[in-house]
């Protein structure tokens, strides 16, 4: 009888959670599709037709559209791929180096690298700027890729799964002939799957979601990051209405979406596999 109360009030507080996710999104998007009058006439009193879009139009869309939104979203997209690809390469052998090497002063360099995860990014955008201006990047693709592709977090995680192969799979490829690198790129990075799947999406979400960097290294409109994008609608008096921005708001989730559904089981995996091993 406990259990099957404990188990009641689980499901309960799941579906009271996913309420309060599911609602606010469900309405962002209904009232997307609807002209401006529509969607402050449903909003009081707060019934079902809050979440039926009539009338149906896409005007919302078209001006967004028409604004040049789709190229911060393809930009966007571009930029975040740019920094998976080299923060794979990057993170993944700065964890493989600290999970099979030995050399001096490796437990300091690893801790530093921990700890720099946890530091937020407001307290090293100033010396992070004045870098940046120093190599001539700024208002470049470069400023807003190479800040973001060394990931402590992503270290951490490719670190705690190279640790969990066995030494043997290693010392057999060395027995062979293989170099550092043939052993990493062939046998080590082909395992960890789940914790490329996890990373991967750690760095694409980083980039997706960042603000305050891409708006004070790029001043460019044809390189501006869509949460960049979406805070200049609220700032141009053209744009300014309310249906626009959810439509903008709408346009931002889809990409996230797409990728944390089918890949949320992979992703998972890596966190788990990572935490557990070692």
């Amino acid at each position: 009888m406990n259990k099957v109360f404990i188990r009641i009030i689980k499901y309960f507080v799941l579906v009271i959670f996913g309420v309060f996710v599911i609602v606010p999104f469900l309405w962002t998007l209904v009232s997307s599709f609807k002209p401006m009058n529509a969607i402050l006439k449903d909003i009081a009193p707060f019934s079902i037709k809050t979440f039926i879009p009539v009338p149906f139009t896409l005007d919302s869309y078209k001006e967004l559209f028409n604004g040049g939104f789709m190229q911060s979203i393809l930009f966007s997209i571009l930029v975040g791929i740019l920094t998976v690809v080299a923060g794979i390469l990057i993170n993944s052998t700065a964890g493989f180096a600290f999970a099979k090497f030995k050399f001096p002063g490796k437990k300091a360099v690893f801790l530093t690298v921990l700890i720099s995860s946890l530091v937020p990014f407001e307290a090293i955008a100033v010396p992070l700027f004045i870098i940046v201006r120093w190599m001539h990047l700024l208002n470049t693709m470069g400023a807003l890729v190479l800040p973001m592709i060394a990931n402590g977090l992503c270290v951490f995680l490719f670190y705690q799964f190279f640790k969990g192969i066995p030494t043997d799979l290693m010392e057999a490829a060395i027995i062979d002939g293989a170099s550092w690198w043939r052993i990493y790129w062939q046998i080590f990075l082909p395992l960890s799957k789940p914790a490329i799947v996890s990373a991967s999406l750690l760095l694409f979400l980083s980039q997706w979601q960042s603000f305050l960097w891409p708006l004070v290294s790029v001043q460019s409109s044809k390189m501006r990051m869509v949460q960049v994008a979406i805070a200049f609608l609220t700032i141009n008096e053209r744009t300014t209405l309310l249906h626009v921005l959810l439509a903008a708001a709408v346009m931002s989730s889809i990409i996230p979406l797409l990728l944390i559904f089918p890949l949320q089981r992979y992703y998972i995996k890596g966190f788990v596999t990572s935490g557990m091993k070692g």
